[in-house]
């Protein structure tokens, strides 16, 4: 099975909505058996928490489930865990990379930005401090969408 962690800081706003969107997604595309999907943040403020305020209503907007996401820091078995960790910033994927070589890992790392090279910046921008759920949503909805057609592509998975 194929499996996504997307990391951000604090697990409640940009890695909980790309969680719940690509699994929305792949729900769509009747992938749920071959492609498994969780996030994570690298610092432990919110662990147990429910996604912030602000992602829960972006999600809610575009009926996208978020059940059962809790927030949980990341930890050095998910580099053997997932297939794939997705960083949602250049601080996040420096957190990543100095983790991952602490724990040997065998994930490919990716800056969820390089998903969008059409985007300026090289961060989704953070709405815990910006207050902009609706850019990042823009963001993160296009960015799994290009994800999900880059796993279909490179795992030759049917829909």
């Amino acid at each position: 099975m194929i499996s996504v962690l997307f990391v951000c800081l604090g697990n409640i706003c940009r890695s909980p909505m790309a969680e719940a969107i690509l699994r929305h997604q792949v729900e769509q595309a009747g992938l749920r058996d071959q492609i498994r999907v969780d996030s994570a943040g690298t610092g432990d403020w919110h662990i147990g928490a429910v996604p912030h305020e602000g992602t829960r209503k972006q999600l809610d907007r575009y009926l996208i489930s978020y059940e059962g996401i809790r927030a949980r820091q990341v930890q050095p078995n998910d580099f053997q865990a997932f297939t794939y960790v997705v960083g949602m910033d250049t601080s996040n994927m420096n957190n990543l990379k100095q983790w991952e070589g602490a724990a040997e890992g065998t994930t490919t790392l990716i800056p969820f930005m390089s998903l969008l090279p059409e985007e300026k910046g090289t961060d989704v921008p953070d709405p815990y401090f910006t207050g902009d759920f609706d850019e990042t949503y823009r963001l993160v909805s296009a960015g799994c969408k290009q994800l999900l057609s880059r796993l279909v592509r490179e795992h030759q998975l049917e829909m």
